[in-house]
């Protein structure tokens, strides 16, 4: 008599011939004629007839048609059998194929019943079974969901829960979520990309918009509004310096941070005054406008409106406004005033009188190398006072150059954008003005040497006081070395100072408040500031302020790059360019002269760095941000003779990359430098 088995194969049921047996296994021959030896506690059903696959086949079919909720009750309440089941809802006689196919609905039903053996089955509670019941509706439910707004988007609309969930989609997706779900399947469906899918769909109505609101989605999620909170006094009587200082800003300055100021023309000696605005001394660590600080960590620039880091009315009370003896933290440095030899160096916290705002946009044209070295007098505010501080500027760069080993090449220039008719809520429609402002000019040249110096100094007046501080440095200029921030002072290769700390704009950065709580403890307290300073030695909150603020100031830096990519490229739409000069890079990158842009242009993989090309646009994408071209003339015959700049190759490719998307590639991070943005602070 043929012997046929159904047995149990780690969860998939197998039926064959039984070909030999031992009391403890059995070997039995599959239908493609593989023998397996299979323990005796994992057969689940002996039977004569049919042929294995028959009965599989049928009971299979039979199983499909079980009432599991009349299984259910059929049920004993105790553990049974599958063949028991089978005989009480079939009947008495019910044959293999039958006790095979309840074996299999069974199996496939945990929510009706629960598996308490080989072949031995428990049925669910009651309210186990509803529970279960409606979780499966549930998924039913949602599946005819996704596959409705799939079917939409598939064919042109956008149904309202995925444009709602749009930049979470996209960008930082819950790939269990249906809206995620649906638009997955949907690109599947139509055979498009889900930035061009989503486009199609009306879900993106704006690619300005579209920018702005991400940014919005990944750094502010709780949106951009500051709480009612008034800035607190300054309680200190502070002296009054006898100085008169000015600030050097671009006229949309509100948060002007700095000021200098020159004594003793004439003299011998030089009193050189660097005043940094004190909200340090108002705002206490912990405090309600210090959380609002933290939280934010730096001011966000971008053509046409900003985020501030700290309320407009609390900027107002400490902003070095011309006409105000306003608190400031000063540093006043003694130069021969022959030499420029550095005689000493002094901190002090006093009220400082603020005599002017001079404004880089208006003086550019007029304070210039030539009007600041001749011997006529320069029709200008502070002319002897700029004079002098440009000699300084220049002889602070040339020792700097010393220690880097090179001289800072400022091959690129700055660029300024405004905006026609902005109200200070940009849509993406108004006219953009691009204008170069050359790194390196006079007033550039004054106010970021005399910064630098400024930081250098605290940097050390810090550290000589046993004080901790969040300093910047760079252990190289070797390639791939990268500017790092910590709580010792260590060297900044690139700057060519033996320490480094941000420290002069306490009212737009974060690191730069803390550090001047630490300078102010140390100015007012000597060699015990240490016991008083807000952050003692070895603070777990300095790292904690470094590790937030790195990551913000790059997610704020890697956004300014975006939106002014974006508008450089309006501005090319607008006024109809079709041919754009550049240098060659590597990889077919090309920079062009006078725009803030680096693309990729075919043509141009082979061509020698800083070769000179004419390139054709072919096309423009303001949701990538990419620019389409390829090599339209060679415009020189050797490579040209512009120096490299510094600058390394990844941070151009980096400034070429277009939109990463999560949903297929994930974020692309571009490199950390030591420069700040060049939008002037508006």
């Amino acid at each position: 008599m043929v012997n046929y088995a159904l047995f149990d194969d780690a969860g998939k049921f197998l039926a064959g011939r039984v070909m030999s047996e031992t009391d403890a296994s059995v070997q039995v021959e599959l239908d493609s004629g593989k023998r397996v030896k299979v323990k005796t506690a994992n057969l689940l059903l002996r039977f004569a007839k049919p042929e294995p696959a028959a009965l599989l086949a049928a009971a299979q079919a039979q199983a499909a048609d079980i009432d599991l909720e009349m299984a259910w009750e059929f049920a004993p309440e105790g553990e049974f059998g599958f063949a028991d089941l089978a005989r009480d809802y079939f009947s008495a006689s019910a044959g293999p194929e039958q006790q095979a196919a309840m074996l299999f609905r069974l199996f496939e039903a945990p929510h009706y019943f629960r598996r308490a053996g080989k072949g031995q089955f428990k049925k669910a509670p009651e309210e186990i079974v509803k529970a279960a019941l409606l979780a499966i509706e549930r998924r039913a439910q949602q599946a005819a969901m996704i596959e409705a707004w799939a079917a939409e988007l598939a064919a042109g609309r956008c149904p309202a829960p995925v444009r709602e969930q749009l930049y979470r989609i996209l960008f930082k997706p819950d790939k269990n979520g249906p809206e995620y779900k649906a638009v997955v399947a949907a690109t599947q469906r139509a055979q498009k990309a889900p930035l061009d899918l989503l486009l199609a769909a009306g879900a993106i109505d704006s690619p300005y918009q579209f920018h702005w609101r991400r940014f919005l989605f990944d750094s502010f999620p709780k949106g951009t509004g500051f709480p009612a909170l008034a800035a607190p006094a300054i309680k200190d009587e502070l002296p009054l310096a006898p100085v008169q200082a000015f600030s050097i800003d671009d006229s949309q300055t509100t948060e002007i941070d700095d000021a200098l100021s020159v004594n003793g023309l004439g003299t011998g000696e030089i009193i050189f005054g660097v005043h940094i605005a004190a909200p340090a001394l108002a705002i206490a660590p912990d405090s309600p406008i210090d959380k609002v600080a933290r939280e934010r960590l730096s001011t966000v620039y971008m053509p046409g409106r900003k985020l501030t880091m700290l309320p407009d009315a609390v900027v107002q009370a400490y902003t070095l406004i011309e006409g105000r003896d306003c608190p400031a933290v000063s540093v006043y440095f003694r130069f021969d005033e022959a030499t420029l030899a550095l005689n000493g160096a002094e901190t002090r916290i006093e009220r400082v009188p603020i005599a002017a705002n001079l404004r880089h946009d208006q003086l550019d044209e007029v304070v210039t190398e030539s009007a600041l070295t001749g011997d006529s007098v320069a029709a200008y505010p502070f002319a002897p006072e700029l004079a002098f501080c440009f000699r300084l500027a220049r002889h602070l760069k040339a020792q700097r150059e010393v220690v880097r080993g090179k001289p800072e090449n400022f091959n690129r220039p700055d660029y300024n954008f405004r905006l026609d008719g902005n109200d200070g809520e940009p849509d993406g429609d108004e006219t953009v003005r691009i204008s170069e402002r050359k790194r390196g000019a006079p007033l550039d040249l004054i106010v970021s040497e005399a910064m630098i110096l400024a930081n250098c100094h605290w940097g050390g007046f810090i550290a000589e006081h046993g004080v901790p501080g969040i300093y910047r440095s760079q252990a190289s200029m070797a390639p791939g070395i990268k500017v790092r921030m910590g709580t010792k002072p260590a060297p900044h290769a690139g700057m060519g100072v033996p320490q480094y700390t941000w420290a002069t704009s306490p009212l737009r950065r974060y690191v730069d408040l803390v550090n001047q709580w630490q300078i102010i403890a140390a100015a007012r307290h000597g060699r015990t500031a240490a016991l008083v300073a807000p952050f003692k030695p070895k603070d777990a909150m300095l790292f904690s302020v470094i590790s937030q603020f790195d990551a913000a100031y790059t997610a704020y830096n890697d956004f300014q790059r975006a939106i002014e990519r974006f508008w450089t490229l309006r501005w090319l739409q607008q006024n109809s360019i079709a041919e754009l000069d550049g240098v060659a890079l590597k990889d077919g990158l090309v920079r062009a002269d006078t725009l803030p842009l680096v693309f990729k242009a075919l043509g141009c993989e082979a061509l020698p760095r800083n070769a000179h090309v004419r390139v054709r646009i072919t096309g423009i994408d303001l949701l990538t941000l990419d620019l389409h071209a390829n090599l339209a003339s060679r415009l020189d015959d050797a490579p040209a003779a512009q120096a490299a700049d510094e600058a390394g190759d990844d941070d151009e490719a980096a400034a070429a990359a277009p939109l990463a998307l999560a949903i297929d590639l994930g974020d692309a991070q571009a490199p950390e430098g030591d420069t700040p943005p060049a939008v002037p602070a508006g």
